[in-house]
């Protein structure tokens, strides 16, 4: 195989969708602490720029903390949480149910990151993994990665969708 098709071949699996989904930095992390969640958004919609990123807060994360972000608006919708956490002596019942980043424009051609502070409540199964389902709006077209595989089983590799995990460990 010469030079060129092996640079053809590597550049065409480097812009695969399986390699193409956003993903969590940190894939560990310990339940009863703090986690910063760092999501890493590594291209647009189809070419189109990213101008919106919507990411879930699943139950059982608390104290949820928003990065800003410059050029960016961030905002946080608050709810009611299904239980009621601890939290420094305090009881809290509701919280960050979804963070929004808006206003800003970032391009197909670049890799930027989206970050917050959370803590993983005790109340977390250990040796699981924890799903925050993102939505990715473009210019033009939106990206969904809210793909939850079934409890026990990983993604598969012909998800095309699939949400940001981070895999929780046993407190120490």
């Amino acid at each position: 195989m010469s030079r060129r098709s092996c640079l053809i071949l590597i550049a065409a699996f480097a812009a695969s969708p399986a390699a193409a989904h956003i993903t969590l930095e940190t894939k560990q992390a310990t339940v009863g602490a703090s986690y910063k969640a760092v999501f890493a958004v590594p291209h647009g919609c189809a070419g189109s720029p990213t101008v919106k990123v919507r990411v879930q807060i699943p139950e059982g994360v608390i104290a949820v903390k928003p990065m800003p972000k410059a050029g960016w608006n961030v905002d946080v919708v608050e709810g009611k949480y299904a239980s009621e956490y601890d939290y420094h002596g305090n009881k809290l019942s509701s919280g960050a149910k979804e963070v929004v980043w808006s206003g800003g424009k970032l391009s197909d051609k670049n890799y930027d990151e989206f970050v917050m502070h959370t803590v993983l409540t005790d109340t977390l199964k250990p040796n699981t993994t924890l799903y925050f389902p993102v939505v990715q709006e473009c210019e033009t077209g939106v990206s969904r990665w809210i793909e939850i595989p079934p409890e026990g089983a990983g993604h598969s590799p012909e998800s095309k969708s699939p949400a940001p995990g981070v895999k929780l460990l046993p407190k120490s």
